[in-house]
């Protein structure tokens, strides 16, 4: 089993060292600064335009079935524009490239949400066998595929970023059994998807 301590570093090197070549000047935060692991200002912008992203890194022997624990924390909407998740899957294969997943916080925020709630509240599930609550959500790959290598996205804010989910998730935000968040912007208007 991998070292989960050591996993959050491989995923925040990895993320500080694409952000760079990206012409963003990445600073890691040090433990205790919430929702931020990585500092970056776009270096060669006369705005100095500052983005704040969370590194959520995960292994797993194949992509498909690699997931991250989006628990109550990652399941709150931004605070200001400019704040992002990367999601990193790292495969147990060390010949095999990191892939990466370029999220804002308001997508990751409903898309954790609105799984862990489809997962609890499935009427075709067993009764009694599922339980987690939404502090347990796991969200894997394949929800996120679209997002993969958005490393434009950092260049806009919130507001302005297309909704990648894949379109079971506009149901879903609409869907009285799941929904969105409490607090979610996406509950005043919901966007389109891309």
């Amino acid at each position: 089993m991998a070292d989960t301590k050591q996993t959050k570093t491989i995923g925040e090197h990895y993320v500080a060292a694409e952000l760079a070549r990206r012409g963003w000047a990445p600073a890691m935060t040090r433990d205790g600064i919430a929702r931020t692991d990585i500092l970056a200002v776009k270096a060669d912008d006369a705005r100095r335009q500052m983005i704040e992203v969370q590194v959520k890194a995960a292994r797993g022997p194949r992509f498909e079935r690699i997931s991250w624990p989006l628990g109550l924390k990652s399941q709150e909407p931004a605070k200001q524009e400019g704040e992002f998740f990367v999601l990193v899957a790292i495969p147990d294969d060390e010949a095999l490239m990191p892939r990466y997943f370029v999220v804002p916080r308001d997508h990751v925020a409903a898309a954790a949400y609105m799984a862990h709630q489809d997962w609890l509240l499935d009427p075709l599930a067993k009764a009694g066998k599922r339980n987690a609550t939404v502090a347990r959500s796991r969200v894997s790959v394949p929800t996120f595929e679209r997002y993969e290598g958005r490393w434009d996205l950092l260049e806009h804010g919130q507001s302005s970023a297309p909704v990648l989910l894949d379109g079971r998730f506009h149901a879903l935000a609409s869907d009285p059994r799941v929904g969105l968040p409490p607090a979610h912007p996406w509950h005043h208007s919901l966007p389109s998807w891309s």
